[in-house]
Parts: structure tokens; C-alpha cells; sequence
């Protein structure tokens, strides 16, 4: 199995070396023994960057899991297994998910308080992000209230921390409706978590930032019904201020 090396809380460095140990040249991906890139999964994208060697280099373009295999689609040439690569991610891309990913957090977790409405899906992209909640249909007044109550914490800059816990102990302490334990297969054990402040605690395999000051303002620029009690919120990040 692929060692994801940002996990726990490791999610700042932006270079890397590790080892190849397999090459697919039909699908043009390689694993690496250890990496930093994210593969995609929980609504966030994966990581792109860049893979170098001595007599080659290739941008990473794609990257997902397989079978506990981390697969790293390139462009460009293929490496020899067995060589050592220096890694090197798309850092813009990777913060902006980070910063992302972290406010969605916020959001629905101020959402669930408020109206006890669980998060049903979310997309995360560099630019924006959408969270999809169920029962839930939001008027102008309480999109309104997500808004300020999330950018209320935000001002505090709340800690996040990110760590390994039994799979109990993050059972019992994770609010009911705040993230579907039951979809994590029993035998991951220990759960990383993420942990903001004291007001949210869920399992998350996602890249985060370790503050919320990170974040600049949430600004909610959408709401659409996408069926029977369930609304979808569109927001973006304005760090101008």
C-alpha cells in the first residue's frame, strides 16, 4: 500500500522524494512507496504537480487510489521502477483546496447546529465550493445566518488539528448527523480526524489548513433546490479584506 505521507498533519510540505515501485505504461501512472499528492476522494480534487529524475521528468495530471495503490497519472516520460524522484506539487492548487475543504467544514458544521441539516455532498473546487444539505430549504434570512455565524468563527481563528484517533473514541465524539461514519468500512482503525477548535470533530481523509484565519470571509453567492428537502449552498472564499 502507498504511504499518503501528509496524513496526519502534514499537509504544508511542497517537495517530496520517494521511490517508484510500479509502472503501468498502458494507463501511464506510476506508485510511488510514499507520497504527498492527494488522490481524489470526498469531494476534493486530486493534486497536480511535477515528477523529476535524473534523465526525465513528467507533470502529475491525475491522481487516485487503487486497491490501497496511490496511482499518479502523468504527461510527459515514465520512470524506471526502482528510481528515486523528487516530487513537487502545484502549491497554488493545493492551498486553495486546503482553505476550501476547511471552510466546508465551517459551513456545514454551522448548518447541522443551526438547522439539523446533515451534509449530503459536497464538491470542492480551486474558486468555490458547494455543500448539499438535507432536510433543508434555506430562505434569504437564514443564508443570512450561515454566513455570519461561519465568518464568526472564522474571525476567532479557531485551531485545526488533525490526528489519528481510535475509531471508537471518534464515534462517541462526533455529533450525530455530522458525517456518515457507517460509509467507513470497520476495518479503518484508527480515523484521521479533524478537530477545529471546540465546536467540530468529524473523520476526514482531506487536506486542511491549521487555522481558520486562513480562510478570509465566506461568502455565500447561491442556493438551489435540488429536490425534496434538499438545498445546495454555493460559496467562495474573499480574503481581499
Amino acid at each position: 500500500m502507498s504511504d499518503q505521507r501528509y496524513l496526519p498533519d502534514d499537509e504544508y510540505t511542497r517537495e517530496f522524494e520517494a521511490s517508484v515501485t510500479s509502472v503501468d505504461e498502458a494507463d501511464r501512472t506510476v506508485v510511488l512507496d510514499g507520497t504527498y499528492f492527494y488522490k481524489e476522494g470526498g469531494g476534493q480534487p486530486a493534486d497536480h504537480g511535477s515528477l523529476s529524475w535524473d534523465d526525465g521528468s513528467a507533470r502529475v495530471v491525475d491522481v487516485r487510489q487503487d486497491h490501497g495503490e496511490i496511482r499518479h497519472t502523468l504527461d510527459g516520460d515514465l520512470p524506471e521502477p526502482g528510481i528515486t524522484i523528487h516530487g513537487e506539487l502545484d502549491w497554488e492548487r493545493r492551498y486553495a483546496h486546503m482553505r476550501y475543504h476547511t471552510a466546508q467544514h465551517v459551513v456545514s458544521k454551522v448548518v447541522l447546529d443551526e438547522f439539523g441539516a446533515s451534509t449530503a455532498g459536497n464538491q470542492i473546487h480551486t474558486d468555490r465550493a458547494r455543500i448539499d444539505f438535507e432536510p433543508a430549504e434555506f430562505d434569504a434570512d437564514d443564508l443570512r445566518t450561515i454566513e455570519r455565524l461561519s465568518n464568526d468563527q472564522i474571525e476567532q481563528d479557531l485551531s485545526v488539528e488533525k490526528s489519528r484517533r481510535s475509531r471508537d473514541a471518534l464515534e462517541t465524539e462526533t455529533p450525530d448527523g455530522r458525517t456518515n461514519l457507517d460509509l467507513i468500512p470497520d476495518h479503518v482503525d484508527p480515523l484521521r480526524a479533524v478537530t477545529i477548535g471546540d465546536v467540530d470533530v468529524c473523520p476526514c481523509g482531506g487536506t486542511h489548513v491549521d487555522s481558520l484565519g486562513e480562510l478570509g470571509r465566506i461568502e455565500i453567492i447561491d442556493r438551489t433546490s435540488k429536490g425534496a428537502d434538499i438545498d445546495r449552498i454555493e460559496f467562495v472564499l474573499d480574503d481581499s479584506g
